[in-house]
């Protein structure tokens, strides 16, 4: 997997202005992996929307005890339990926003449809226009017309959301014992390899929950290597 120095500095971050895409929408991302959150923290600001990150169903529902968000983003595999959950408690809420599924699984759409999700957002996307146009197709009108769509590339994540990831992984890899974890495990590893296109990493993380519970050192040395191949935060070199 290359490493690529993609730190988006603080004043190269788009600002949200009236006229763009998703301007005045509010954004309530469940997503327990901070890579894929990055990036998408990234589009929302590029689209003019506000976007707010919780990593597991309870978190999730203290903030919707505290304000309600245009449009819910929920990730079914949450370290806590299936996010299904969330969604159909949102679907049948008496002023329920827009609930959309999101997830690098396609095999979890059906389920999350059946819950009750408006849609369903693959990862990892093609870019932020794929991403405007989704979330506009599902607001009400006249707040999702009148403003023509860009077409930016998708931006780049931030590495040091991935080596968290990789880092936070290779930790309940060693922790962790049951096959619910290791369930939950094969699914986020898998997410971070296509967002990373690393086919080595999705095999082994795909092989993690037939494996036996003791045979994980060759996925744990995988990951660290990974890790090793990123760049490493607050070095410098020599001068």
């Amino acid at each position: 997997m290359p490493a690529t120095d993609s730190l988006t500095k603080p004043d190269q971050l788009p600002r949200p202005a009236a006229g763009q895409p998703l301007w005045g929408v509010t954004i309530l991302l469940v997503e327990d992996s901070r890579f894929a959150a990055d990036g998408l923290r990234l589009m929302a600001l590029r689209g003019g929307a506000r976007l707010r990150r919780t990593e597991t169903l309870a978190q999730a529902r203290r903030h919707l005890s505290l304000y309600l968000p245009d449009v819910v983003l929920v990730d079914p595999g949450l370290p806590d339990g299936p996010g299904e959950e969330l969604i159909s408690e949102l679907a049948s809420a008496p002023r329920p926003p827009v609930v959309l599924a999101i997830s690098g699984d396609p095999e979890r759409e059906p389920a999350c449809r059946a819950a009750g999700a408006a849609g369903f957002v693959a990862k990892p996307l093609a870019g932020c226009a794929e991403f405007f146009a989704l979330i506009r197709s599902h607001l009400p009108q006249p707040r999702a017309a009148g403003h023509p769509l860009p077409v930016p590339g998708l931006p780049a994540a931030d590495d040091l959301a991935l080596r968290e990831d990789l880092i936070f992984a290779r930790s309940r890899l060693s922790a962790s014992q049951s096959q619910a974890d290791r369930t939950y495990l094969s699914g986020f590893l898998e997410g971070l390899a296509r967002a990373t296109a690393d086919p080595v990493l999705a095999e082994a993380a795909g092989a993690l929950v037939a494996s036996d519970p003791g045979q994980t050192f060759d996925l744990s040395r995988l990951i660290s290597q990974r890790i090793a191949d990123l760049p490493q935060p607050f070095l410098r070199s020599a001068i």
